[in-house]
This record gives C-alpha cells, sequence and structure tokens, in this order.
C-alpha cells in the first residue's frame, strides 16, 4: 500500500498564499570557498525557505529542501555557484508551488591574524551570514560580517589631558627652573599621569549586497576594509611591543561612534563591488552601562534603510 502524501494530495482548510515556508537551526558542517582561498569548513546553521504560492496546497515538501542542502553538504562547497544552484533546486522541486527560494548561513570564519609589531599570529572568530534570494529569476546575494575593534572616546582623552595638564602645573609652579631628565622621570610615573581616558571593545556589523563582479565571497576582503578603516583592531596573540602599538594607535585613533560610521561609510563608498550596504557601529561603553550606537546605509532608492 502506498504512503499517503498529505502535502502533495491534500487541500488546505484555510485558503492562502505564504512568503516563506520551510525550516530553521539546520546545523551542518560546511566547506565554504572565500576570497579565492582554499575552502574552510565551518560549522553553519541554516534557514532554507520558499514561498507557497498556490493558494489551495496543504504545504510545501521540506525534505526536498533539506536534502539539496545535505548533498552541497557532504559532496560540494558554499560558492556563489552553488548557492545559486541551491536556489534553483528548491524551485525546481516545487514548481507547481512556489517562485521564490530563501536560503541563510550563519557561522564563524576563523582567521590568523599578525599581531601588529612581534607579528605573532593567533585565530580570530569573525561571525558570518551569507543569505541568498532568488525571486522570480532574480538573484539576490548578502553578505554580513561582525568586525570587533577598540575604539577611545575623544571627550574622555581631552578630559585626560586637562588632568595632567593641571598636575603638571602643581608640579611645577615654584620651580624656575625644569630640568629634562626631572620632566621625563615625572611622566613615566603614576603621578604624572593621573587619568587616562575610557576605551572600549567595540564591533561594526556590515551588511553589503553583492554584484556580478564579485567571483567568490569577498569575506576577507570585507573584514580587512573595517579594519584598515578604522586601524584599531582587536588582537588575538600579543607581546608587550603589540600592546603599547594598540596603545598608540587608540591614541592616534580617537573616535565617537559616529566617526567610526562615517569612516566607514566613505570606505564602503569606494567600493565596488558592493550594490549597497548598511553598517550598525557599536561600542559597549565603560563609562556608561549602556551602548552608543550609529546606523548608516548607502542612500539609495529601494535600497537598506536603518
Amino acid at each position: 500500500m502506498a504512503m499517503p502524501d498529505i502535502a502533495n494530495s491534500a487541500q488546505a482548510q484555510t485558503e492562502g498564499t505564504l512568503d516563506r515556508v520551510g525550516m530553521s537551526n539546520i546545523e551542518l558542517p560546511l566547506m565554504v570557498q572565500t576570497d579565492d582561498c582554499a575552502p574552510q569548513q565551518v560549522s553553519a546553521s541554516a534557514e532554507l525557505f520558499v514561498n507557497l504560492g498556490d493558494a489551495q496546497a496543504k504545504g510545501i515538501h521540506m525534505s526536498r529542501l533539506y536534502l539539496q542542502l545535505d548533498q552541497l553538504s557532504t559532496e560540494s562547497e558554499l560558492t556563489l555557484e552553488t548557492l545559486t544552484t541551491l536556489l534553483e533546486g528548491f524551485i525546481t522541486s516545487h514548481h507547481e508551488l512556489s517562485q521564490q527560494a530563501f536560503a541563510k548561513f550563519s557561522f564563524d570564519y576563523h582567521l590568523r591574524r599578525k599581531s601588529l609589531i612581534s607579528e605573532k599570529r593567533g585565530w580570530k572568530a569573525y561571525p558570518v551570514i551569507i543569505t541568498g534570494l532568488l525571486n522570480d529569476g532574480n538573484l539576490e546575494l548578502e553578505l554580513q560580517v561582525n568586525v570587533p575593534y577598540s575604539s577611545t572616546c575623544p571627550c574622555s582623552a581631552a578630559l585626560a589631558r586637562q588632568l595632567i595638564q593641571d598636575a603638571f602645573s602643581q608640579k611645577y609652579e615654584q620651580q624656575t627652573e625644569i630640568n629634562k631628565d626631572d620632566i621625563l622621570s615625572w611622566l613615566g610615573s603614576t603621578q604624572g599621569i593621573v587619568a587616562t581616558p575610557h576605551s572600549q571593545r567595540s564591533i561594526v556589523e556590515v551588511k553589503v549586497k553583492l554584484n556580478e563582479t564579485n567571483s567568490s565571497f569577498p569575506i576577507i576582503e570585507l573584514i580587512d576594509l573595517v579594519e584598515d578603516t578604522l586601524k584599531t583592531p582587536v588582537q588575538a596573540a600579543v607581546k608587550r611591543e603589540d600592546e603599547q602599538e594598540f596603545a598608540r594607535l587608540n591614541g592616534q585613533n580617537l573616535m565617537f561612534c559616529e566617526d567610526a560610521a562615517r569612516h566607514l561609510q566613505y570606505s564602503l563608498h569606494k567600493q565596488t563591488k558592493f550594490d549597497d550596504f548598511w553598517l550598525r557601529v557599536n561600542h559597549y561603553e565603560s563609562l556608561h552601562a549602556h551602548d552608543a550606537v550609529s546606523i548608516t546605509t548607502k542612500g539609495i532608492e529601494g535600497g537598506y534603510s536603518a
């Protein structure tokens, strides 16, 4: 006796089309190929959807989506081409029901990063989200990366400098002649540097729409763009000389969240690989219990909004 196929044979109790039907939180290993580099294995979480365009159909065939994803995981790599093929397969397997297909992959992408001076190397994990949408033959590909960095408050730095100036005036106000070695010794003491500006670990979330000029997912390229623009990337392995250089970079690149967002906005505007971008700068304040946030977009009509 043939097993019943309710999704294929039964009629919906209440008729209506649905924008997305599918699965989420699918855990699986994937080989991801990016930036013309060798594929890297990641532990991913996937979401798979198609629309239900037939108002009378009971449901979709979820197993068809899952089996195509499983084949990608076991027999291939996630690339621009295979993601496109996956979405086309979703629609082909639901040709009588669906005209749209959506897939989303979330994972940590690990990079070996050099320290600032000693060039010691360590692993850094960058959260990545890749999404693909195929809608009536129109393909949209989106890449998101989260990049940590350090931000030092310009206001706090100015207030710290003022306290140091005041301490200097009090220390030497009675002296008509000042010895250089004495000043150097005083500046190297806790009495000399009486205050330091506050800084905090910060995160930028950036999403870009990829265009046809991309031959692969530009994950490393996008991470490098952010770190090179802000100049204070969070470090992995460090020696004392690296920590000192990190302090210098923070002191020479003071920034409010508005500054960081504008710097990145300028850098992203110069890129030709991205049709659109959205970014959110999060400064996890050490002074306040709340966060400082700035959000901006490319500002194109019909594009991302804040």
